[in-house]
């Protein structure tokens, strides 16, 4: 296992990490995505912990909060062996201070995931949306108290846009407060707009990418191609309306570039798709989730060795999309390119 900085950063955290979103399966589909047990767990947590897999990431918000749970029990024991990375903001119940990050949630979610987790500090807690509603002072002030309470270690956000980010990195900066050292991040090679604006803005900041989603909202598995229509029985016909979209003539134009790479380097479909994630500037870890023993091993099959320059080049091409303005000025328009080169 090969271990990053996060972000700008001391913290080492394996190039891979395990996301516990299927542990559970309580509450609505967006949140339980599978329905591993505690015993499960602990069997996927020993086989992380034997491949070098040190980083656990998970959210109150999965299963209403059981993931958490089952988390701490298949950690327990080795607590010093582990980083536990965990999510709050999105709604955990109806009322008015069950969602958000005003202080007063963010110290109460705190506390309760730390009871559910059965441990005394998070090492990484992210923001798990951004809260238009709550000035970003009040946000960062409040994380800023947890860090200094030894609850929380570094701190993160998820899913935010630009200005978001780098707002609240300028305010951090201005008063003191500690700064987001990563960003949880939807980024596949059928969903590269992180490369748009996050990424650069990731580059200049120190800010690191947690890839969550890295086989596209399981589109790529392998079992997907031009001759091999999705399933009847995959789980992608009731969840693909909560991942971003994509044609299938872009699917299935960038399978085809996976299966010729995978058939070059002998790795299955997921190995080379989460290969091409690790070559892309900022990313810290990819994000993997298992249901199983078989899937979880086949994942870990993408470490200990590389897509050469070539390869790469041509799994980029194949998919790759017109940049929204203005980043499509940058692309096609002299003046722009010569300003404005892209990340490398």
């Amino acid at each position: 296992m090969d271990y990053r900085n996060l972000g700008k950063s001391g913290l080492k955290v394996p190039v891979l990490s395990f996301g516990a979103g299927t542990f559970g399966g309580q509450g609505p589909l967006f949140s339980a995505w599978g329905n591993t047990d505690a015993q499960e767990a602990r069997r996927l947590v020993d086989i992380c912990l034997e491949a070098g897999v040190t980083l656990f990431d998970t959210a109150d918000v999965y299963s209403n909060g059981a993931s958490e749970e089952i988390v701490g029990t298949a950690i327990k024991g080795r607590r010093d062996k582990v980083l536990i990375s965990t999510k709050t903001s999105l709604p955990m119940g109806d009322g008015p201070g069950e969602a958000g990050s005003s202080r007063h949630r963010l110290i109460r979610a705190v506390d309760a995931s730390l009871e559910r987790l059965g441990t005394d500090h998070i090492d990484l807690l992210q923001l798990h949306a951004f809260d238009a509603g709550t000035p970003i002072e009040e946000v960062l002030y409040t994380l800023d108290l947890l860090v200094r309470s030894g609850k929380v270690r570094y701190v993160g956000a998820s899913n935010f846009s630009g200005w978001h980010l780098m707002k609240a990195l300028a305010l951090a900066d201005r008063h003191g407060w500690p700064r987001h050292v990563a960003h949880q991040v939807y980024y596949s090679l059928v969903g590269r707009d992180y490369e748009g604006e996050l990424m650069p803005l990731g580059l200049d900041q120190g800010v690191g990418a947690l890839v969550w989603s890295p086989l596209g909202w399981g589109r790529l598995t392998g079992k997907i191609r031009r001759d091999q229509p999705l399933p009847a029985s995959s789980r992608l016909h009731q969840t693909a309306q909560w991942g971003p979209p994509v044609t299938d003539e872009r699917l299935y134009r960038v399978v085809d570039a996976l299966d010729v790479v995978a058939a070059e380097t002998g790795k299955t479909v997921p190995q080379v798709a989460i290969a091409w994630l690790l070559s892309r500037p900022t990313v810290s870890s990819v994000i993997i989730g298992a249901r199983n023993e078989a899937q979880l091993r086949d994942n870990l099959g993408a470490i200990g060795w590389a897509l050469t320059g070539e390869q790469i080049q041509r799994l980029d091409a194949a998919s790759d999309v017109v940049p929204a303005y203005p980043y499509y000025a940058y692309r096609v328009q002299d003046g722009f390119r010569r300003l404005n080169p892209p990340p490398v």
